[in-house]
């Protein structure tokens, strides 16, 4: 890994990015920062071709995205168009439809389905699918984990997988074990830090909590992954400055 290789996830300063002028100060900061690329996802209603300029100009490659599921079923052509246009190859869903989340047969449904737009995304328009846990894809069905459905019965040539660490531990499952089960899938990982506070599991900067990043970047690093995304869903200080920390921290682990 190199520094090149450090995104921010722009879903953590979501609050900054509802305008372009947010956006665009936004990028300048993390610029500042020494983040070199971002992932697009939580930001407003902007013209994409702003987007590119606004990244453009502060030398940020666009590594990744989180787009709704309805756009990838209803639009996916308009939806390639917008990747290709930011040069971005990883489109990304960023949760499980909640239709599919109740039973084992709705992850194989849901796991048919991205299949099928995956192919459609790789063949058509050489982008790749890329899937984002939380926890809840822990739950056992019969014995068995959804998320372990969701590896067996998606196509294994299109669909890829974007672990989120935190929250596959959040579920019970070991972050270096998966990062390994789901190697030649994973290309972009998410990584932020969980932390105990009044007892209970918290977001942390990379670094101030307790997960293992040292044997966590390792296992990355041997299994391949290309990006590595920082992303903290709620800040105890201002999310600029949880970003610095991360990516001051993955600086070391380089």
């Amino acid at each position: 890994m190199n520094l090149s290789a450090i995104a921010a996830q722009m879903y953590t300063l979501r609050e900054f990015t509802k305008t372009p002028e947010g956006l665009r100060e936004s990028f300048q900061k993390l610029k500042e920062i020494g983040y070199k690329a971002v992932q697009i996802s939580g930001i407003g209603p902007i013209d994409p071709q702003l987007v590119k300029e606004y990244a453009d100009e502060a030398g940020l490659v666009i590594c990744a995205t989180h787009v709704p599921w309805n756009r990838m079923v209803n639009d996916l052509d308009a939806l390639a168009a917008e990747h290709k246009l930011w040069n971005c190859k990883y489109i990304g869903l960023g949760s499980l439809p909640a239709e599919y989340q109740t039973s084992q047969e709705g992850y194989r449904s849901f796991a048919v389905q991205a299949s099928e737009i995956a192919r459609k995304l790789k063949e058509q328009h050489g982008l790749q699918f890329i899937y984002h846990n939380h926890d809840f894809e822990f739950e056992r069905f019969d014995g068995v984990t959804g998320m372990d459905v969701l590896l067996s019965e998606s196509d294994a040539d299109a669909v890829g997988f974007e672990l989120d660490l935190y929250w596959v531990q959040a579920g019970g499952g070991s972050p270096v074990s998966w990062v390994r089960k789901v190697e030649g899938r994973m290309q972009v990982v998410h990584l932020k830090d969980m932390a105990i506070v009044e007892r209970k599991a918290a977001f942390a900067e990379i670094g101030e909590g307790n997960m293992n990043y040292p044997d966590i970047i390792e296992a990355c690093r041997e299994t391949g992954v290309e990006w590595y995304v920082v992303e903290q869903d709620i800040c105890r200080r201002d999310p600029f400055e949880s970003l610095a920390i991360s990516f001051n921290y993955l600086k070391k682990l380089l």
